[in-house]
């Protein structure tokens, strides 16, 4: 049986755009959809909601949330099986949980606060840290989360954990009708640089070529498997940080992998994941290496 996708609900706005982000994937891929509400979510972001003292405000807060995210997916993706569930427990718990048995799991750029859109907040930042699927965080502009700047971005790194990446992105830009776009970043570290413009040169065309066999390894292994899809590699000069964000700016999706800690539950999500998790203008994806 195949997995269905997954998004946590809160009722918050970033709430929202997942529910419509995940419909969509969902639609785009022809797996069902799961709704989780976890009935700790406002105490856990600080937020209370008041109803009348007749019903328990948890429970009211719980069945709103749920039932006007069904009605979001219906309207958007009337074609697709659709399920919910509240549960009674911390939402990382709950989301962690749920991933086990998940395709994908989606989640908000941030539940309610004064900065909501802004930075990841603390829920998703601990799901996609812990996760065992992948994980999206639906955040970014209105046409970056609709869709329609048609790319698709992955971010190479040195890991193994990239070439699971990379077969994550071919199957989005596959299914989305889309061209995909590899980045690695490269650059010269400032000690090498000699006075020497004929050296400055041939040490500058080292590193570029470095990146791009590193974007041959491991295209090469995943390309094959995708030959409708139109691969553009991109080695970019700069921090790997900057570069993803910059490309970010004018795609659908940012993918990026991440290692598994050895020994230790969780990923090692590292500087770079971070900056992206927090600051890209469109959706990300966080996608875990094999064990």
């Amino acid at each position: 049986m195949e997995l269905p996708v997954v998004v946590g609900v809160d009722g918050s706005e970033g709430s929202v755009q997942a529910v419509d982000w995940a419909a969509a994937e969902a639609k785009r891929s022809g797996l069902s959809l799961r709704l989780v509400h976890a009935s700790l979510w406002e105490r856990y972001e600080g937020v209370r909601p008041r109803f009348g003292a007749d019903r328990p405000s948890e429970q009211v807060f719980a069945e709103n949330i749920v039932a006007g995210a069904e009605k979001r997916v219906h309207k958007i993706a009337p074609e697709v099986k659709v399920s919910s569930d509240v549960l009674p427990e911390d939402p990382v718990g709950a989301l962690l949980r749920e991933s086990d048995e998940a395709a994908l799991l989606v989640v908000g750029p941030r539940g309610h606060g004064p900065v909501a859109g802004m930075l990841l907040g603390s829920v998703g930042l601990a799901v996609a840290a812990r996760a065992r699927c992948p994980v999206v965080v639906a955040r970014g502009e209105e046409p970056n989360r609709q869709g329609a700047l048609r790319r698709v971005v992955v971010g190479v790194g040195d890991s193994t954990g990239s070439t699971t990446a990379a077969h994550f992105a071919f199957r989005e830009a596959r299914s989305r009708g889309c061209e995909l776009v590899a980045v690695r970043a490269w650059r010269c570290p400032a000690y090498e640089n000699m006075p020497y413009p004929l050296i400055d040169g041939e040490q500058a065309r080292a590193y570029k070529r470095e990146a791009e066999e590193s974007l041959d390894r491991v295209l090469d292994v995943v390309e094959d498997d995708y030959p409708e899809v139109v691969v553009q590699r991109k080695p970019v000069h700069g921090t790997a940080h900057q570069a993803l964000l910059e490309e970010g700016a004018s795609a659908d999706l940012l993918v990026v992998g991440a290692k598994r800690r050895h020994g230790a539950v969780g990923l090692q999500l590292g500087r770079v994941n971070h900056a992206v998790l927090h600051h890209a203008s469109c959706p990300v994806a966080v996608v875990p290496g094999r064990s």
